[in-house]
C-alpha cells in the first residue's frame, strides 16, 4: 500500500477510536464519573475552567464530601496534580468534559500507528494501531475521566522525539533538532505535572541510554540531551509551585492531605496496612496486575503478550525498538513503590505501555507470516495460519471480551443517572439536603453531580452525614434552607426528620 494510503486508513482508526472512546463514555459510564479519581479530577477541573486553583472551604467543611478534594487552611482543592485537571478543563469549559479522552484516544492511536511504521513498516503501523484501538485497557480508560490517556499520548509523543533526535548510527535528525528538544522536554515535563511516578518511570530507559549519550555521543548530541533535561526540570518543577499554590507549602504532597499514608516507599506509615507497604504485599498488587494485564492489553485471555516475543526477536537488533518497549518494565518495576494495585479498569499503571507492546506485537505478526517476502506453500500456508488466527484473535476481542469486560463495568460502584435523577427537580433547588449513604460514600457520590461546581450555578446542597451532632451543626449553619434527610434505600422519600 501507498504511504498515502496507508495514512489515510490510519486517519480512518483514529477516528473509529475516538468514535468508541466516546461509546463507552455514553453506554458505560453515562458520562459521568465512578471512581473517588474521577470526581476529584473532574471538581478540580470545573474550578480551572473559571479561572481558579482553589476555592474557599464551605463551612462546616467535613459534611461537604467531595472524594479526593481536600480542604487545607480554609482553601478547598483536588489532591491531584494540576496537569489532567488542566487538560479536562478545556472540555468542562465546552460543556463536553468526556470528549477529552477521546481525542486523546485518537491521537495515541495514531502515534502507535507512526511506532510500529518506524519499527517494522506502514502495514505493522496499521496493525498496531488497531491493537491499540481495541485493547480493553484503552477503552476503559477513554471512557472514563481518569488521566492515563493524556500520559499515553505525552509518552509516544516523548518517545517519537527522542528517537528522532538520537537515531541510530549517529545521522542527523530528520527534523530540526530545536523543535524535537522542545517537543521531548515538554512532554516529559507535562507528564510529570500530571502522573510524576509514571514520569519516572517512563524516564528511565531514555535516562539510561542518555548518559551512553553523555559517556561516548557527540558535542551536538549532549547538548540536545542537556536541552531536554533542562526543559523537562523546568515544566515539571513547576508542580512545586501548584502545591505552593494550593497549601502554601512546595514540599507538602496533597495526597497526605487525604490520607497520611500515602506515599511512596516501605515501611511503616506508608499504606493502611499495620505494617506498612512491603516487598510481599508489592509483589502481590504486581502479580494481580500481571493477571489482568494478560487479558485486557488486547483482549485475548491469557495471551494477549502471545506475539511480543516474535516481535522481540524480529527486532533484537533495533535500538529504538528497545527503548520503547523499556518503558513496560519500568512501569511494572517503579510501581512496585506505590501501595494502591491496579486491576479494576485493567493494570492501569501500565497502560502507557499498550502502544509499544502493540507495536512491537505487530512486528512479530509481520515477521511470523514472513513479510510476504517468502515463497512455496509452507510459507503460504504459515502466512495463512497466522492470518486467520490473528483474525480470530481480533474477533474473540471485539465480540465476546470486550463486551463481556464492558458490559461488567456499567454501573459502577452503583453510581448512575438513574440515581441521580431522583433529586434532579426544580423544588430541591434551594434545598440542603443530608444524605445517609448505606454502606460507603458511593450512594453520596451518585448525587453529587447535581452540585456546584460540577452543575454550574446550582444552588442545590448535599451533605454527607457524619453523625447527629455534625448533622445538626450543619442544619443550623445554613439554616435559611429547606432542609431534608435522603436515604438512598428509600429513594422516593424526602424526610423532614432523621429517620429513627
Amino acid at each position: 500500500m501507498s504511504p498515502r494510503l496507508t495514512g489515510a486508513l490510519a486517519l480512518l482508526l483514529a477516528a473509529g477510536a475516538a468514535a468508541a472512546s466516546l461509546f463507552v463514555s455514553s453506554s458505560i459510564f453515562e458520562r459521568m464519573p465512578h471512581a473517588e479519581d474521577e470526581f476529584a479530577n473532574l471538581w478540580q477541573a470545573e474550578v480551572m475552567a473559571r479561572g481558579r486553583l482553589w476555592i474557599v472551604s464551605p463551612p462546616e467543611a467535613e459534611s461537604f464530601l467531595v472524594p479526593f478534594v481536600v480542604d487545607h487552611e480554609g482553601r478547598r482543592f483536588g489532591k491531584y496534580p494540576p496537569g489532567w485537571p488542566a487538560a479536562l478543563s478545556l472540555g468542562a469549559a465546552a460543556g463536553a468534559p468526556f470528549a477529552v479522552n477521546a481525542l486523546l484516544m485518537a491521537l495515541a492511536v495514531w502515534w502507535t500507528y507512526r511506532l510500529g511504521s518506524r519499527l517494522a513498516g506502514t502495514g505493522a503501523g496499521l496493525l498496531a494501531g488497531a491493537l491499540a484501538a481495541g485493547s480493553p485497557m484503552m477503552l476503559m480508560l477513554s471512557g472514563s475521566l481518569m488521566s492515563h490517556l493524556l500520559t499515553v499520548v505525552l509518552t509516544l509523543t516523548f518517545t517519537s522525539a527522542w528517537l528522532d533526535l538520537f537515531p541510530e548510527r549517529g545521522l542527523e535528525p530528520r527534523l530540526p533538532a530545536g523543535l524535537l528538544v522542545g517537543v521531548g522536554g515538554l512532554s516529559l515535563g507535562l507528564m510529570a505535572l500530571t502522573r510524576p511516578l509514571t514520569a519516572l518511570a517512563i524516564a528511565l530507559p531514555f535516562g539510561i541510554h542518555g548518559l551512553s549519550i553523555l559517556a561516548r555521543g557527540g558535542r551536538r548530541a549532549r547538548a540536545r540531551l542537556v536541552g531536554v533535561v533542562l526543559l523537562v526540570a523546568s515544566v515539571g518543577g513547576l508542580l512545586f509551585a501548584w502545591q505552593w499554590a494550593v497549601t502554601r507549602n512546595p514540599s507538602l504532597n496533597p495526597y497526605t492531605l487525604w490520607w497520611s499514608y500515602d506515599r511512596l516507599g516501605f515501611g511503616p506509615g506508608i499504606g493502611p496496612m499495620p505494617g506498612g507497604h512491603s516487598l510481599q504485599l508489592a509483589s502481590n498488587n504486581t502479580r494481580h496486575a500481571l493477571n489482568a494485564w494478560q487479558h485486557d492489553l488486547f483482549g485475548w485471555p491469557y495471551v494477549s503478550w502471545v506475539l511480543v516475543p516474535a516481535g522481540l526477536f524480529s527486532l533484537r537488533h533495533r535500538r529504538d525498538a528497545w527503548l520503547a518497549l523499556g518503558v513496560f518494565p519500568s512501569l511494572v518495576s517503579v510501581y512496585l513503590a506505590y501501595w494502591v494495585g491496579s486491576w479494576l479498569l485493567g493494570p492501569r499503571y501500565f497502560v502507557e505501555a499498550v502502544p509499544a507492546l502493540a507495536a512491537v506485537s505487530a512486528a512479530g505478526a509481520a515477521a511470523l507470516t514472513g513479510g510476504g517476502l517468502a515463497s512455496g506453500w509452507a510459507a503460504r500456508l504459515r502466512r495463512v495460519t497466522v492470518t486467520v488466527t490473528l483474525a480470530g484473535l481480533l474477533a474473540l476481542n471485539l465480540l465476546v471480551y470486550l463486551p463481556v469486560r464492558l458490559g461488567g463495568l456499567r454501573g459502577l460502584y452503583g453510581i448512575t443517572r438513574a440515581r441521580m435523577a431522583v433529586l434532579d427537580r426544580p423544588d430541591l433547588a434551594s434545598a440542603l439536603i443530608i444524605v445517609h449513604p448505606l454502606p460507603d460514600w458511593t450512594s453520596y457520590g451518585a448525587l453529587l453531580l447535581l452540585t456546584d461546581p460540577f452543575r454550574r450555578g446550582s444552588p442545590l446542597m448535599l451533605a454527607f452525614s457524619q453523625g447527629a451532632l455534625q448533622d445538626q451543626r450543619v442544619a443550623q449553619t445554613y439554616s435559611d434552607r429547606t432542609l431534608y434527610h435522603y436515604y438512598p434505600d428509600d429513594p422516593l422519600n424526602l424526610y423532614a426528620e432523621p429517620r429513627p
